[in-house]
């Protein structure tokens, strides 16, 4: 096939020897099917930011750190050299997550380069040795259904483990590989530690996750696996091997106001800090 504008730079300086097909196109990305050398790999074109849907939100640059003071000054601006360094975050971060993830023991694929915005990964492989679907293209049985919740919801630990929540997580960007769940599409990814909606979205994962396996097992509807993880995960007590029940016992303590108050001067003063972190 003809090689797409962005993969030609990759094909002149011999990273890419061919373009063999397009594998899919989402909102963020399309992802191509490419010949280096001997090995198949796949590569991700990332999209201009104005045909994008998440354009950089916000909520998931908190906490992120940049270079420099004037990197994060222009940013902060929206200058034409702030929009290239947000950009430019915006797929790191990408590369960053798939690394540290890795190491984790999470299920992503193993990623090789990330070149003028196109990011060279593994290519991921069903049973038959051809690209690996994903989840909501294939038909569930209940009781495998049940089976692949458990691994993803231990995927979903592991990264919250490592400090780092997908952000966009549901059936569209998970692939299912020969060995089990593969989970994709990070560069919306945040960290757990530095983003005042960390909660919200981790409990949002999972929520996406229960909704559509609750399709096959209805038994999922009623569990409360986010909110759970989320508690585990603030009185340290979270790690790889935590058994879940999707329960989670309701607080009738009575509040102690003093001990609230006290919390809100605390977040104030961590938002500080991330402040001052993210301009160093």
């Amino acid at each position: 096939m003809k090689v797409p504008k962005r993969i030609q730079t990759l094909v002149s300086e011999g990273l890419v020897d061919e373009v063999i097909c397009q594998l899919m196109s989402g909102k963020e990305a399309t992802v191509y099917m490419v010949r280096c050398g001997e090995d198949i790999r796949c590569a991700k074109v990332y999209k201009d930011v104005k045909q994008r849907s998440f354009r950089n939100n916000a909520s998931y640059q908190e906490g992120r750190k940049v270079k420099n003071s004037r990197q994060a000054r222009a940013m902060g601006k929206g200058t034409r050299y702030g929009r290239q360094m947000q950009e430019e975050a915006w797929q790191n971060a990408e590369v960053d997550a798939l690394y540290r993830l890795a190491a984790a023991g999470v299920s992503v694929p193993k990623p090789y380069i990330c070149y003028e915005g196109v990011l060279l990964m593994e290519l991921v492989i069903d049973s038959d040795g051809n690209p690996a679907p994903r989840l909501n293209d294939i038909d569930l049985s209940e009781e495998h259904s049940l089976k692949v919740h458990a691994e993803l919801l231990n995927q979903v630990v592991r990264m919250l483990c490592a400090g780092i929540i997908h952000g966009d997580l549901s059936e569209y960007n998970i692939l299912v590989g020969r060995d089990g769940p593969v989970i994709i599409d990070l560069p919306q990814a945040v960290d757990a530690a530095g983003n005042s909606n960390a909660a919200a979205m981790l409990e949002r994962d999972v929520a996406n996750l229960t909704s559509y396996f609750s399709r096959f097992a209805p038994q999922l509807a009623s569990a409360e696996y986010g909110k759970e993880i989320w508690r585990l995960y603030l009185a340290g007590k979270l790690n790889p091997d935590s058994r879940l029940t999707g329960r989670v016992e309701a607080d009738n303590h009575i509040a102690d106001v003093a001990a609230v108050l006290e919390e809100v001067k605390l977040a104030v003063m961590e938002e500080e800090r991330r402040k001052l972190y993210q301009a160093g």
